[in-house]
């Protein structure tokens, strides 16, 4: 306990880094109009939670990782590195000139054409912040989950052990309490892709609270992130769904009235439909970005405190400190909970789609259990037959 309380406080520490710099800056530089020591915690905030062109250096605010930027500007693709249009300056590719917007731009933090002096939004599929995060969360969960296949096909009747056994424990609980009784025989058939969604929301919750390369990215706090996987599960619901789904969303067996003529209960149906990923969406997203916001917060607070008075910034340092080193270990249960539920919710809506498959399935079961309760008690069980 004694080392995760450490863990956790260097965790804040390296939190608190960025945002003690960023403060110093802003009472040595002064603001546009000139004036000195101003903090704008907004702004601050949503830097470090939004997307960029580069990766924050700990410890340092203005230097920052490159990373490639790719783009479609008016006579065809451009490729450079986000170093060349860092701190504000103009890069020119090959006559071409490009730079990232300011603050009082439209396009303020993203990357812009300049055409005629006016600033054009190029077509942009850079390798973003949270892009690079996604593609290292993808390579992390594919090595997971390959070391564990190839490790289980290799010792088929031995347990694996430390970190790998956590691994395939996980795998085993949502397997074996959530994807297998809701689904039933279908569980085998969508187990790959809810396994998936659930590794990668977790591993993506996790590496957000990492401050340093390659974590700190807030994917799941990124409304787009968690859009996408909504989607899929929406798209694997709808798609993979029985006869017997639609019937219920397009002639749900209510009174003819409410029906026809006026499409009433399949409106609604049909509404609900798109209603369920939603809720999917901004479940992940709120509960996600608001554990991120809280501790930023707190850590904004002590330079807020300090400007005023030495003394209360003493005071909410100790304080801010401890809360942020609570809502550290709550994200930490909050990243399983939100993956576990993101999972089992999916794992709800795919059973709804094949309900008549399901209660048949059940039926069938039981009638096989019947059936060998009343043979054993006719013939007796193989023992006492013996």
């Amino acid at each position: 306990m004694k080392r995760i309380i450490i863990f956790l406080t260097l965790l804040t520490a390296l939190i608190a880094a960025p945002v003690l710099r960023a403060s110093g800056n802003a009472g040595q530089h002064g603001d546009a109009d000139g004036s000195k020591g101003r903090l704008d915690p907004k702004e601050i905030i949503f830097e470090h939670l939004g997307d960029g062109y580069g990766w924050e250096v700990p410890f340092d605010h203005h230097h920052r990782i490159p990373l490639p930027i790719i783009v479609f500007g008016t006579d065809g693709l451009h490729v450079f590195s986000s170093a060349r249009v860092a701190d504000g300056r103009t890069y020119d590719d090959g006559g071409k000139l490009f730079r990232i917007a300011g603050a009082d731009s439209d396009h303020k933090g993203k990357i812009v054409e300049i055409v005629d002096g006016k600033e054009v939004r190029p077509v942009d599929i850079s390798i973003t912040k949270n892009v690079c995060a996604l593609l290292i969360t993808v390579l992390v969960v594919s090595c997971l989950m390959l070391w564990l296949s190839a490790y289980l096909k290799k010792n088929p009747f031995k347990a694996p052990r430390k970190g790998l056994g956590g691994i395939e424990a996980l795998v085993a609980f949502i397997y074996d309490s959530v994807i297998k009784p809701t689904l039933g025989h279908n569980a085998r058939r969508f187990a790959p892709y809810l396994l998936t969604v659930f590794f990668f929301i977790l591993t993506m919750n996790l590496m957000g609270l990492m401050v340093i390369f390659p974590g700190g990215a807030n994917l799941t706090g990124n409304i787009a992130v968690t859009l996408v996987l909504s989607i899929l599960t929406f798209l694997v619901t709808n798609i993979f769904a029985n006869k017997h789904y639609w019937k219920e969303i397009l002639w749900p067996d209510v009174p003819l009235w409410l029906k026809f003529p006026l499409p009433i209960m399949p409106a609604i149906e049909i509404f609900g439909m798109f209603t369920k990923p939603a809720a999917l969406t901004v479940r992940l997203f709120a509960n996600m970005m608001g554990g991120h916001m809280i501790v930023l917060v707190l850590t904004v607070l002590i330079f807020i405190f300090s400007a005023i008075n030495p003394v209360a910034g003493a005071g909410t340092t100790i304080v801010s400190l401890g809360f942020s080193i609570f809502m550290l270990l709550i994200d930490v249960l909050v990243s399983f909970i939100q993956a576990y539920v993101f999972t089992m919710l999916s794992t709800i809506f795919i059973s709804l789609a094949h309900p008549e498959e399901e209660h048949h399935h059940k039926e069938k079961t039981v009638d096989e259990s019947v059936g060998t309760q009343i043979r054993e008690a006719l013939v007796g069980t193989p023992r006492q037959t013996i």
